[in-house]
């Protein structure tokens, strides 16, 4: 038995909410086109991990409109804890599915940076947006998920760097979720041409207990040659999302594209992180952090692709089970044809902290060239009795022993965030799932 994936919405509703969105005529076009496609296209096949009887389609509500912000002071006390107010002068604010708050520094306005929403973006930044929007990052027709994301964005933000332009604050975006009808088809697009650098922190985060919508989230992420992105983020969205989302990066000669991901959710979840290095000298590092509580399922994808030659890529992952939950975690490095000299590196860890829980570790090693570096780790297993027993002998109670071996497992990620107030809402996070 499969659950039914007919879309409820006709095209006529995609090019009605374009319209109400104030978008550009493209788009109303490209959510048409896509939404063709919905009905034709299958379901991703995420290894090890059966999804045909998810719900990835029926929701109560597309789009709710929410209140805006004139202040960040404004922002419920959870949320205000992420941000800086005094300090954090590059930062977007979406409240379930509306542009809630924006600033961005004049210096950086001046410099031809551009941080907005998406639906601003398609307008007043329409080459730009079109050049880049599902084109070379995620595909329209890679599967059901993508053509329907496509049809059905309701949020998202467009940041732009330009050629030469060294951002050295983070910019920050803030998608808070506090309508338990509220679906986020969120798309977040960044551009950094040659040259240019930028630090990027994401978060999400549900401020109600349980949801009834769906989360279908994409990411397409371009370094131009001789950039550099960080992208941070973490993500804690509510019991009750069907969760997709997918974060594709493609790093141009000789770049960097650096992800530290925190993925929280207590929804079931399908999580996509793969980066193209295609130019020559392109690096990619990839962290990744998760915690699986309750009867959550979960699927994590980790792909770099090496086709430049001289490439580097590595993938760091460290996973928390516990309860009856279950974490699937893929890794997979790749290396083309022609990739000469490139070097993929990966390393999978899953702590279980019951009987019940279930954590695997995938690393798989794909490689059509001869002269490379490659190599995988890999381990599964619980709390090592050696260290609770060293620990113990200290005087600290076996809970508070517990504790710290698990920090101490998921730091090297943690640490990795740019934003203080981001990685002390990640430690909390953490803290919170564990005990």
């Amino acid at each position: 038995m499969t659950v039914e994936t007919k879309v409820a919405l006709t095209e006529q509703d995609v090019r009605s909410y374009s319209a109400k969105m104030n978008e550009a005529n493209w788009m109303a076009d490209f959510r048409a086109d896509a939404l063709l496609k919905v009905e034709q296209l299958p379901l991703p096949k995420p290894d090890k991990t059966k999804i045909n009887k998810w719900n990835f389609t029926n929701f109560p509500i597309h789009a709710v409109e929410s209140a805006v912000y004139t202040l960040l002071d404004e922002l419920p006390e959870e949320a205000r804890a992420l941000v800086d107010s005094a300090q954090q002068k590059n930062i977007y604010v979406q409240h379930n599915n509306t542009p809630a708050y924006l600033s961005l520094a004049d210096e950086l306005k001046a410099q031809g940076v551009i941080m907005t929403d998406i639906f601003t973006a398609s307008r007043e930044h329409g080459d730009l947006v079109k050049k880049y929007f599902m084109t070379d990052g995620v595909k329209v027709d890679e599967h059901k998920l993508t053509a329907l994301h496509a049809a059905l964005m309701n949020g998202g933000v467009f940041v732009y760097i330009p050629k030469n332009v060294v951002v050295e604050e983070p910019l920050q975006v803030l998608f808070l979720h506090d309508n338990e009808q509220a679906s986020l088809f969120n798309h977040v697009l960044i551009v950094a041409e040659a040259n240019s650098s930028v630090t990027y922190v994401e978060n999400y985060l549900s401020t109600v207990e349980e949801a009834s919508g769906l989360a279908n989230i994409i990411s397409e992420v371009f370094t131009g040659d001789n950039a550099q992105i960080t992208y941070g983020a973490v993500d804690v969205l509510a019991k009750g999302f069907t969760t997709y989302v997918n974060r594709r990066g493609i790093a141009g000669r000789d770049s960097r594209l650096d992800w530290a991901l925190g993925l929280m959710n207590d929804s079931d979840t399908i999580s996509e992180n793969i980066t193209h290095l295609v130019g020559n000298g392109s690096h990619c590092d990839m962290k990744t952090v998760v915690v699986g509580r309750g009867k959550q399922r979960q699927n994590f994808t980790t792909e770099i692709v090496h086709w430049g030659q001289d490439t580097e890529g590595f993938i760091l992952k460290h996973g928390v089970v516990k309860d009856e939950a279950s974490s699937i975690f893929n890794g997979i490095g790749r290396i083309a044809k022609g990739a000469t000299r490139s070097n993929a590196v990966q390393e999978s860890r899953v702590l279980m902290l019951s009987e019940k829980a279930r954590g695997d570790a995938n690393p798989i090693l794909l490689i059509d060239e001869d002269d490379v570096t490659a190599g995988h780790a890999a381990s599964v297993g619980r709390v090592d009795p050696l260290q609770l027993f060293y620990l113990m002998s200290r005087g600290i109670s076996q809970h508070e022993a517990e504790r710290l071996v698990i920090h101490g497992f998921l730091a090297p990620v943690v640490s990795k965030l740019p934003i203080e107030g981001v990685k002390k809402q990640l430690t909390e996070v953490i803290e919170r799932k564990v005990r």
